[in-house]
């Protein structure tokens, strides 16, 4: 496999599909040759194998249709794929495998750009809500309950509670769902939440809405999060974690040094 079908694969497969556990089903061996689904009792799907088949097409389609395809761009990527499949002769050569990388590139950061435009209109209105304030990063800090504990420092580890959504209010990852706080040095995450979590308190609770450029920039976070994408937190600080003390040091005396071996006397000289 070259380099250039690995790093389509990589572009078009999901986070974590290669990876993924088969499922604990039924140990059917695979056909050596691909009939046609049978329609009967479970619709177009006559076993397992060709259910699993199917989601390999959805999902490398699914990521495919992320850079934002025209229909017209899609009919000769669907034409490659089936030739490929279908052991016909390429129509190009080797040397579109480089193309294949710079066309990617401007379609990604095409998107990327259209991602931060999306983004403009919310956080200027997001600046205006009762209270905010934006800070020099661009980031708008919501205080929503004031606390009465300490403020942490970049350094400190501190354990939260959270609720990360896009724009348009869709949940991306919530310790809240999970019903498990969350605990991570402050200046080990994104600029958003090491700027903003040091103006909150211990028991206060705010909202960081982050420019991408604040949260996971032009690449994002693997499938979850699209590059330039602005998002918003609900925070909650629970608490600044402090390191435990150090052991007492034990001191312990040095062991007694042997007794020096006694010389003999010197015997007078006749």
């Amino acid at each position: 496999m070259n380099k250039i079908v690995i790093t389509v694969l990589a572009l078009t497969l999901p986070a974590g599909l290669m990876a993924q556990k088969p499922a604990a089903a039924k140990d059917q061996k695979a056909s050596p040759a691909v009939s046609a689904p049978a329609a009967g009792a479970q619709g177009v799907f006559a076993n397992e194998d060709q259910k699993t088949l199917y989601f390999l097409g959805t999902a490398v389609s699914s990521k495919i249709k992320q850079l934002g395809f025209t229909p017209a761009e899609s009919k000769f990527v669907i034409m490659g794929f089936s030739d490929s499949m279908n052991g016909k002769k390429s129509k190009v050569d080797e040397s579109y495998g480089q193309k294949l990388n710079e066309y990617l590139g401007k379609k990604q950061r095409a998107l990327v750009n259209k991602e931060k435009e999306k983004g403009k209109p919310f956080l200027e209105k997001m600046s205006k809500e009762k209270d905010a304030q934006k800070l020099p990063s661009g980031v708008i800090y919501i205080p929503v309950k004031e606390g009465g504990g300490a403020s942490p420092k970049a350094a400190d580890m501190v354990k939260v509670h959270y609720h990360g959504t896009f724009p348009d209010g869709k949940v991306f990852d919530s310790s809240v769902d999970r019903g498990t706080p969350a605990e991570f040095p402050l200046n080990g995450v994104i600029p958003c939440w090491t700027e903003g979590v040091q103006k909150m308190k211990v028991g206060g609770k705010a909202k960081l809405v982050c420019p991408s450029d604040t949260a996971y920039g032009d690449q994002g976070a693997g499938g979850a999060i699209s590059g330039g994408a602005t998002l918003v937190f609900n925070v909650e600080l629970l608490e600044i974690i402090k390191p435990e003390p150090a052991a007492p040091a034990i001191d312990v005396e040095p062991a007694a040094k042997p007794a020096e071996q006694a010389k003999p006397e010197a015997k007078p000289a006749k």
